[in-house]
């Protein structure tokens, strides 16, 4: 293969109407940053035009596809429909997964919501984590997020890290909230596991903050998606890189 693969950038879906604006940011953000790189997103419904887009504007047949939803669901089957639709395409699947960037960039997400400021390690060591999945109707999507809560706890010094999902999956916000009291927390941080903000994200806080309401005796707070476009940009080159590295050939899925 002469030139690199294409990249694919997979938005999680229509339902959330701030993530498409926040998607073609990040395009336009990781194009600035790799002028050498023919660049694409859209939801997997939109999946068909960007690829045909690509290959009109660019002539390129291979793709490197990033999913921006960290429970990627359907993305596979969206990519075997394009690679049916050119059989002289193919597409390699790089899902963000719990790498260790995505941690870090959690971590600092965490970090914000406890306070600018020193702090000592006691701070961590009082706080549980409530990690918040999207939920889906595909187990081994709720079950990433249940492994990069383990990731997060391992060695960052927090006293948990719990699992919920903002819709479709159990537990919900508040019988995740249920679950930090009862195994003794005091002050849980809401950490949404998702790449943009949108209503959904909206939702999550807003179940936490009436939960709050209600238990006047436990510190909750809520930090942000990852959203910011310059850092997710560098996580999307990272991985596309990386599998670059990993093997020269774009495989089907």
């Amino acid at each position: 293969m002469t030139s690199p693969p294409a990249l694919l950038l997979i938005g999680p879906g229509p339902r959330d109407a701030e993530e498409p604006a926040a998607l073609h940011s990040l395009v336009r953000t990781v194009g600035e940053r790799a002028p050498w790189l023919p660049v694409g997103g859209g939801s997997v419904e939109s999946l068909a035009d960007t690829v045909d887009e690509l290959v009109a504007r660019h002539g390129v047949r291979h793709f490197a596809a990033v999913p921006l939803a960290l429970a990627t669901g359907g993305v596979r089957d969206a990519l075997r429909r394009e690679a049916l639709r050119h059989p002289d395409t193919s597409y390699r699947h790089l899902p963000l997964d719990a790498r260790p960037e995505l941690l870090e960039a959690l971590e600092r997400r965490l970090d914000a919501a406890l306070g600018d400021g020193r702090r000592s390690p006691s701070d961590r060591a009082a706080t549980t984590v409530l990690l918040v999945g999207r939920g889906t109707t595909d187990p081994d999507g709720n079950a990433e997020a249940h492994r990069a809560a383990r990731l997060l706890w391992e060695g960052r010094g927090y006293a948990g890290v719990e699992t919920a999902f903002g819709s479709v999956a159990a537990p919900d916000v508040p019988s995740g909230l249920d679950r930090c009291v009862r195994l003794g927390a005091r002050r849980v941080v809401v950490l949404p596991y998702f790449l943009f903000g949108g209503p959904l994200a909206g939702r999550v806080r807003q179940q936490a903050e009436g939960w709050a309401e209600a238990h006047p005796g436990i510190d909750v707070r809520y930090a942000e998606a990852v959203g910011g476009t310059p850092e997710l940009a560098e996580l999307v080159l990272a991985r596309y890189h990386e599998a670059l590295r990993e093997d020269c050939e774009v495989c089907a899925p």
